[in-house]
């Protein structure tokens, strides 16, 4: 079994949930096991950590309450349909951290901000700290 660290587990967990909402068909265990064969940073192996599932099943597990925060903090007339599902990926994956995770919201939204620069662009970026910063008041 491969040790991932919590950066890569949360990159792992992104791309998994990424794959679930364009294939929500897929099973979660094989699209992680893909995700992780197709890093050529891992040698894995063997068993999925259970770190990544339980990040991956905790957000699914957690979906509407968490779509539901989001909704509460975007401007007048947006729905969450409007955000790139690579935005709201990373959106979901930190409020989920945050509330659920015993992750303080401060290391949620700056892993979000990293995971964000190889993800979406300047003005996603800036469209998720912000709706972070709000909806994670600090």
């Amino acid at each position: 079994m491969v040790e991932l660290n919590r950066h890569q587990t949360r990159q792992a967990a992104f791309q998994t949930l990424f794959g679930l909402s364009a294939n929500p068909d897929v099973q979660t265990e094989v699209l992680a096991a893909q995700v992780l064969a197709g890093d050529p940073e891992l040698t894995w192996e063997g068993e999925l950590p259970s770190d990544l599932l339980a990040l991956v099943n905790g957000v699914t597990e957690h979906l509407d309450e968490l779509d539901l925060t989001i909704s509460g903090y975007l401007q007048s007339g947006w729905t969450i349909d409007r955000i790139s599902q690579p935005d709201l990926g990373l959106i979901r994956l930190a409020l989920y951290e945050a509330k659920y995770g015993n992750i303080d919201a401060k290391i949620a939204v700056n892993e979000a901000m990293e995971l964000a620069k190889n993800f979406t662009d300047d003005k996603g970026r800036k469209f998720i700290n912000g709706l972070l910063n709000k909806a994670l008041t600090f």
